[in-house]
């Protein structure tokens, strides 16, 4: 496979660059082709402005998805947004890895979503119907790609559960996992933790290592979140409800739109 990671710390002797190392290097000796977009290393500019269009007419108003669609389809993107979109048309597969920080991804990832998932590349395509409501959540560009989030967090593992203070970690990656992986078509796989990291010592890290191996060895063939399909009967279209009668006993929120059968 050829493999995407897309990797957020400013660190480069961090417990995170660690880890990316050791991605990188099992999957190498697996035999996939690797690539990293090392976004603190590279520069990556973190915040979509006028600079990202510059064949915008400076007397128009900046409205960001019209003119990412311009800039989409009349070839004008800045090189280095168009760099990332061609690395994920290479890709099988896409790793994002960073830390927790505030209960999401560090800014500069967020910034790297906002740049390079333009409209017409990432988003607003395909065909809107009473039947279709675009190629997207399953389907769209990155469809039949897999991705998978490595993040590491500072507090425990049962700092992140059903009854902990900061609410069970699936609930906050499913915004990036349904909400930013699913939606342009990646079949997204479960994500892989690193809980507890300040001061981890090196047998520590050994252990964090194999797991990560292992992660690494079954990218190909892990199942993936069983995250419903938008266009496949589930929901009302175009209101965008899911249907009556398909929920498990008990599912509210989020866990409604991940299929038990």
């Amino acid at each position: 496979m050829n493999v995407l990671i897309v990797f957020a710390h400013p660190e480069p002797q961090s417990l995170n660059a660690a880890l990316r190392d050791v991605a990188v290097a099992q999957l190498r000796a697996d035999g996939h082709e690797v690539q990293v977009s090392d976004l603190y290393a590279q520069g990556w500019k973190a915040v979509v402005d006028r600079d990202d269009f510059p064949k915008l007419d400076p007397r128009e108003r900046l409205t960001v998805a019209a003119a990412s669609a311009g800039a989409y389809f009349g070839g004008t993107l800045t090189a280095d947004v168009k760099a990332e979109q061609d690395k994920l048309l290479w890709a099988d597969a896409v790793i994002f890895q960073f830390p927790l920080w505030w209960f999401s991804m560090p800014a500069i990832l967020k910034g790297w979503f906002e740049r390079v998932y333009a409209l017409g590349f990432a988003y607003g395509v395909g065909e809107h119907s009473e039947t279709r409501w675009g190629d997207r959540y399953g389907e769209g560009t990155m469809a039949g790609k897999r991705a998978m989030l490595v993040v590491t967090a500072g507090g425990w593992p049962e700092h992140y559960g059903p009854r902990a203070i900061n609410g069970p970690i699936d609930d906050l990656l499913f915004p990036i996992n349904h909400g930013t992986l699913h939606y342009p078509g990646f079949d997204v796989l479960p994500a892989h933790l690193v809980y507890s990291t300040t001061g981890m010592d090196a047998a520590r890290f050994e252990v964090e290592a194999a797991r990560l191996r292992a992660r690494m060895r079954n990218l190909a063939t892990d199942a993936p979140i069983a995250y419903r399909k938008q266009n496949f009967g589930d929901y009302r279209i175009p209101e965008m409800q899911l249907r009556e009668g398909l929920e498990a006993p008990g599912d509210v929120g989020f866990a409604l739109h991940i299929r038990k059968d």
